[in-house]
């Protein structure tokens, strides 16, 4: 038993029961709430999760959550609402980040691209609204995907009321104005801003931006309205009308009616708005940078659309919604595809991954010498080009998109062409001016050679013109109903697997459900929503919970006899997704899901608890993690005035900080940290990143595959596998990457050189020997502040464990 996966319904035993107070798996009275992680988890929850003005826990994070969640759709259970809460409660269903920030009782008044990770987008004005919802988005720049010439598009004009609070109308202001529209060098200072450079800025100001609206013929005036629909919206117009080459027109776009810089955001927790300046720099970049060029010199329309995106999507970071994550993928059968594997290399365009879509005719030229003819040497060209380009920067990688679900399943060839823009609809926007092109982009994806892309991560197949799949984790390490430190490693109480493998398979199931509910939320793509109807449900932690519950290492998991019964969990509890699924499909009148399992990133789920992310190994033992504040000290060795408290909190205490020179005014604060993984007993068998092959992860990722993804009804595995360059060549690397990628459906390939050889002034994550991690613990004197871990822990790190 204590071995093998249990498939039954378990007998409730009281003693397990008292531990940790659920009823049967996931009761309905409430339970105590699992404590985040030490350092790394409660600075993640503070920052991301936790609504400070509640003063939450993570108990509290369950409630309103699961409350949300069961409150979009009307009749569900309240002993469902309580189980619910319950397994989020203790970490055993983390469903996203993003759930965890903005779920609450007004969620089924909200759109749905708050609430999905995952989309994609065949237009710059969608793709610039998924993001300014905090949506990843994909986009395919294939030659027969990207018809809007910009170059058609009409003469621009800029005007912001002088009275608006970010006109720019004294010196202080006018510096203000340069540092942002990036006319002065940064970190222009206030003594070095001379009568010259107000001059120049002045300039700036009255040639691009005018007080009032401009008496000019053929003009389209458009006011920009002060939300996210509203600057979407300015975008739509613009492209439109280079859709229908109104060059000879003049599009005058009013910024007046924006808020101001600083505003905070309600539906985003208050955050900053980022005022009329940022929307007005990434237009004006657009007009100077791609529209201008397009005219005088010509650029093809791929490109364009690139860069059209690739500025709009600075100003997304800007506003702090999120990094702004994208996809950029583009057909290796394009002629001018060389053209975009170099794009990376050349500079400026930081805001996308780039991929090249790739299949097994293209793999078959590439590993074999013939035929002779000009598809084949183009795929191999494409080939040492793009692993060329690899092997420096990381891109691009490859996507094989004849194995992606759309492709397999021809479910991509179903998705009907609308002419009225309803496959672009929501209470809250509708594509009006751009419905005409969006009907001809659906014409041209129908009969396109990869109608489907991926979102940033890869781990999800979506319909290039336009899709969602909301997506969560489980980590049934954490539905171990009683202290992870009073389990024997691969040797649990038969009572305790009972009840501990009941809690995951009920956590996969609750999972399940909530993100069907969350589907049937108002959603741009409503249409495609409710014809694909995907989801995206996957383990994280998965390495501590092979080890606690299995007692397996990650190359015991390779051996698939050895590690059977893992192996048969994993297959089981797919089955059971997918089965939980396809029933409350058919019970809610939905449409069966196209996806339903996945593995994602889990960068924010996982950190919370200190598991590590989806798929992927540790990527180290020990580590500082560096978080940036606010402030710098001055010469004297004190701390500027503005500069936050916590910084000479944290110094006074032995962290270690220092002032920034990349990020002017910044300084950085050291927390050590060590992963739950290392903290599990598993002693040297803990394996990283960096010391397993490249095979032996490849061979992971097909097991991931064939087991938790499955023929049917399956994602992908969002995987980055970095590669060395002090152990590897380029040629090695081509070849690792020629033999192996082929086999999989997904998996990130990164050159990667020692931190220390990176050039970076600091990186989030520093890995440090045990010796010199121990020094550094053993100077900090603080026993509250929650950054700390424990003790015994940088002991044991530093090979001085307590017996």
């Amino acid at each position: 038993m204590n071995g093998h996966f249990s498939l039954t319904e378990p007998r409730a035993t009281q003693a397990v029961q008292a531990r940790f107070p659920f009823e049967g798996a996931y009761g309905a009275q409430s339970g105590i709430a699992r404590q985040l992680d030490p350092g790394m988890g409660e600075a993640v929850g503070r920052r991301t999760v936790f609504r400070p003005s509640d003063n939450e826990d993570f108990g509290a994070v369950a409630d309103r959550v699961a409350q949300g969640n069961t409150g979009l759709l009307a009749g569900v259970d309240k002993r469902e609402v309580m189980q619910l809460r319950n397994a989020i409660a203790s970490g055993a269903l983390l469903t996203s980040g993003r759930h965890l920030q903005h779920g609450d009782s007004e969620q089924s008044t909200r759109n749905m691209e708050v609430f999905t990770n995952c989309a994609t987008a065949i237009c710059s004005f969608a793709k610039f609204y998924l993001l300014l919802n905090g949506s990843g988005v994909g986009r395919a720049y294939d030659d027969e995907l990207c018809i809007v010439d910009w170059a058609q598009a009409p003469e621009l004009h800029f005007v912001l009321d002088m009275q608006h609070p970010d006109y720019p109308r004294d010196r202080a202001a006018l510096l203000r104005f340069g540092l942002e529209m990036q006319i002065l060098p940064w970190g222009t200072v206030p003594d070095a801003f001379d009568a010259g450079m107000e001059a120049q800025v002045t300039q700036f100001l009255e040639q691009s931006v005018q007080p009032v609206v401009p008496d000019v013929p053929n003009r389209v005036v458009h006011v920009i309205e002060d939300s996210r629909e509203g600057w979407a919206k300015a975008v739509e117009v613009m492209e439109a009308m280079a859709f229908a080459q109104n060059r000879d027109c003049h599009l005058v776009l009013d910024f007046s009616h924006i808020r101001c810089a600083g505003s905070p955001i309600a539906g985003m927790q208050g955050r900053p708005a980022a005022g009329p300046v940022s929307l007005l720099r990434g237009l004006l970049n657009v007009y100077r940078n791609v529209i201008e060029p397009a005219r005088k010199n010509g650029m093809p329309r791929w490109e364009q659309a690139l860069r059209v995106d690739h500025y709009l999507s600075v100003e997304v970071q800007v506003g702090g919604a999120r990094r702004a994550a994208r996809m950029a993928t583009k057909s290796w059968r394009d002629a001018d595809v060389l053209h975009f594997i170099r794009a990376k290399e050349e500079g400026g365009l930081w805001t996308a991954n780039h991929s090249v879509m790739v299949d097994q005719e293209f793999w078959g030229y590439v590993n074999a010498p013939i035929p002779a003819n000009p598809l084949a040497e183009h795929a191999r060209a494409v080939f040492a080009e793009a692993t060329r380009c690899a092997w420096i920067n990381g891109e691009p990688g490859f996507i094989n998109g004849d194995r992606l679900e759309d492709s397999r399943t021809g479910s991509a060839r179903d998705k009907p062409v609308y002419t009225d823009g309803r496959d672009f609809c929501s209470t809250r926007y509708h594509a009006t001016q751009a419905a005409t092109l969006l009907a001809k982009l659906a014409e041209c994806a129908a009969q396109a050679h990869f109608p489907v892309t991926t979102n940033p991560c890869g781990e999800i197949t979506l319909h290039v013109t336009g899709g969602y799949c909301v997506i969560g984790d489980f980590a049934p390490l954490l539905a171990c109903p009683i202290p992870l430190d009073e389990v024997t490693p691969g040797r649990p109480a038969p009572e305790l697997a009972e009840q501990w493998d009941a809690r995951v398979r009920d956590a996969v199931r609750l999972g399940v459900r909530f993100l069907l509910r969350a589907n049937r939320m108002d959603a741009l793509y409503g249409q495609e929503v409710a014809r694909t109807n995907r989801i995206g449900i996957g383990p994280t932690g998965l390495h501590e919970w092979a080890w606690l519950r299995f007692g397996l290492d990650f190359h015991d998991m390779l051996d698939e006899e050895r590690a059977a019964p893992f192996w048969q969990a994993v297959r089981a509890l797919s089955a059971i997704a997918k089965a939980e699924a396809n029933a409350y499909a058919q019970e809610t009148g939905t449409a069966r899901p196209v996806t339903v399992t996945t593995v994602k990133p889990a960068g924010t789920t996982s950190k919370l608890f200190g598991l590590t992310e989806g798929a992927h190994l540790p990527a180290r033992r020990q580590y500082l993690r560096w978080v940036q504040f606010k402030g710098v000290r001055r010469a004297d060795g004190v701390w500027e005035h503005g500069a936050d408290p916590l910084l000479h909190t944290y110094e006074s205490k032995g962290y270690p900080v220092r002032s920034l020179r990349s990020f002017p005014g910044m300084s950085v604060v050291g927390f050590p940290t060590v992963p739950l993984i290392q903290r599990l007993g598993m002693g040297e068998r803990v394996l990283t990143a960096p010391e397993a092959t490249p095979e032996e992860q490849y061979r992971w990722l097909g097991l991931l595959e064939k087991y938790w993804i499955g023929a049917e009804q399956g994602n992908q595995v969002s995987y980055t596998l970095k590669i060395y360059t002090d152990r590897h060549d380029l040629e090695g690397f081509r070849a690792m990457v020629a033999q192996n990628q082929p086999k999989i459906r997904c998996c990130a390939v990164l050159p990667s050189r020692a931190d220390s050889d990176l050039g970076y002034e600091y990186l989030p994550e520093e890995e440090v020997s045990p010796g010199r991690f121990a020094a550094i613990t053993a100077k900090i004197k603080d026993d509250n502040v929650r950054e700390v871990v424990d003790w015994a822990h940088l002991q044991c790190v530093s090979g001085a464990c307590p017996l």
